[in-house]
């Protein structure tokens, strides 16, 4: 499966011909969110080597979120170490971190680091904590006699002033403006490089902020947002391959002498690649585990994202005996589940974090409050249902689409009602007000599938339960 690769350098070779020959060719392979889907690995290895053996100066680059999300990778004996032997095998040059290299709290990924024989590099954290190493803003990788600085960021936006995740995972480490940080090393490192790329994990968005204001970076190679990126934002090139290795980025940079004479960009879906032998051996050998493949139990049809939704918010009423089940959405991390037969493995990677129930007793005005300041967040949570309950109710917005109101249609204002609720929202949103809050020991996952093996087969409801509606349009 070189085709691509080699129609990619027969054209490089005409362009060469025609501008003399001190142009050359250098290619970014990058991924971004892999989260532990290490079974597109052996189509990766493929690409990558399909890649090399055109090319010779070719640098592989990765932008945050190596693990969470498979079960095989995030419940192996070392959690996480699935995926990083495999980087480490297919020789990764550089990377930076994402927001879930932190689930598992900072002593692991400091450990987790020294595993990696690849540059970490991020340029907006400060640690002053023994249990995690200070890392570096950048690494220069050297290839053919040319530098290629490689500087890393992640977000810092939602926790607000830490990546996304729970508080205690980022405890004496500190994250300043990842924008900030991207803009002073720039200025320092630029000058001391022949191409200048950031690795950053702060999302599309933001990463097209950053390069309104800065122009010094060649190539942005983003993550965070699971976008597909191929788009020049004032003259640099910002690049996302969406998530779980179904592409890989290809970005060719041409050099005249130590100037870039011209850079593209391909999105390769790794599909159409056989898989490389040896990784599939290797990554056969992960997924042997015969206890995550063991059938939990079953659902009577498919369900939806909404549907999941809904089912995990009434698995944690019904386990805590709680008038109301609430779920974060962002913690939802499958959009949807067939009808059939489900594995253990699966509701793992359904919910992958360990999450405990928290319980708690809120008035309606109190769960007013809650949904109401996190509708209004400036973050990526914000201005979107976030909060998925077992009863019904409408945000009320303004024209700005800022939430005013929320209506219970079938609550009693006034009255305390027992809320089953995530450990995640319990001790990480801000202004809760609520009596006799406590976090259980009941993980979210064992409900499941406890509910699961008693319950007979799952009946999803996929309908929605919250909505929005502008003000102007309730009736008095």
């Amino acid at each position: 499966m070189k085709r691509f690769f080699r129609a990619l350098f027969v054209a490089a070779a005409v362009a060469t011909a025609a501008c003399g020959p001190c142009e050359r060719t250098v290619v970014l392979l990058s991924t971004n969110d892999i989260h532990a889907n290490i079974l597109r690995f052996p189509q990766l290895a493929a690409a990558v080597g399909a890649c090399r053996d055109t090319a010779d100066l070719v640098v592989l680059l990765d932008a945050g979120d190596r693990w969470t999300g498979e079960a095989y990778v995030d419940r192996a004996p070392v959690p996480g170490m699935p995926v990083v032997a495999l980087m480490n095998r297919l020789g990764y040059d550089a990377a930076t971190l994402g927001n879930h290299e932190f689930d598992h709290g900072q002593a692991f990924l400091g450990r987790m680091i020294d595993s990696m024989e690849f540059a970490v590099v991020c340029a907006n954290v400060v640690s002053d904590t023994c249990t995690f190493p200070q890392l570096p803003p950048y690494a220069v990788v050297e290839r053919g006699g040319l530098k290629i600085g490689v500087v890393g960021v992640v977000t810092n936006y939602e926790g607000p002033g830490h990546p996304a995740g729970k508080r205690s995972s980022f405890e004496g480490l500190e994250f300043p403006d990842p924008q900030q940080a991207a803009i002073r090393w720039a200025e320092a490192l630029r000058p001391e490089v022949d191409l200048l790329v950031l690795v950053s994990h702060m999302g599309d968005d933001r990463d097209a902020e950053l390069l309104a204001r800065e122009g010094r970076y060649d190539v942005v190679i983003g993550g965070h947002t699971h976008e597909l990126r191929d788009t020049v934002v004032n003259g640099t090139l910002l690049t996302q391959t969406g998530k779980k290795l179904a592409n890989v980025g290809v970005t060719k940079i041409r050099m005249r002498g130590k100037k870039v004479a011209g850079i593209d960009y391909e999105l390769v879906p790794l599909d159409a690649y056989a898989p490389d032998a040896e990784f599939q051996r290797q990554v056969d050998g992960y997924f042997a585990d015969p206890v995550l493949s063991e059938p939990a139990g079953t659902f009577a049809r498919t369900a939806d994202k909404a549907g999941l939704a809904n089912w995990m918010a009434s698995s944690l009423a019904a386990d805590a005996k709680a008038d109301i089940g609430i779920y974060h959405i962002g913690g939802v991390r499958l959009d949807g589940i067939d009808a059939g037969d489900v594995t253990k493995g699966r509701i793992y990677n359904l919910e992958p974090f360990g999450t405990l129930i928290a319980t708690m007793r809120m008035t309606p005005a109190q769960l007013r409050g809650m949904i109401l300041t996190k509708y209004n967040e400036q973050t990526r949570e914000g201005h979107r249902i976030d909060l998925i309950a077992t009863v019904p109710y409408t945000v009320v917005t303004d024209a700005q689409d800022r939430a005013v109101d929320v209506l219970f249609p079938t609550l009693r204002e006034g009255k305390k009602y027992r809320i089953a609720i995530t450990d995640y929202v319990f001790t990480n949103y801000d202004g809760l007000a609520y009596d006799d809050g406590v976090v259980t020991k009941r993980a979210v996952a064992d409900v499941l599938l406890e509910r699961l093996k008693s319950g007979g087969p799952v009946e999803p409801d996929n309908r929605p339960l919250q909505g929005t509606v502008v003000a102007e349009t309730v009736r008095p």
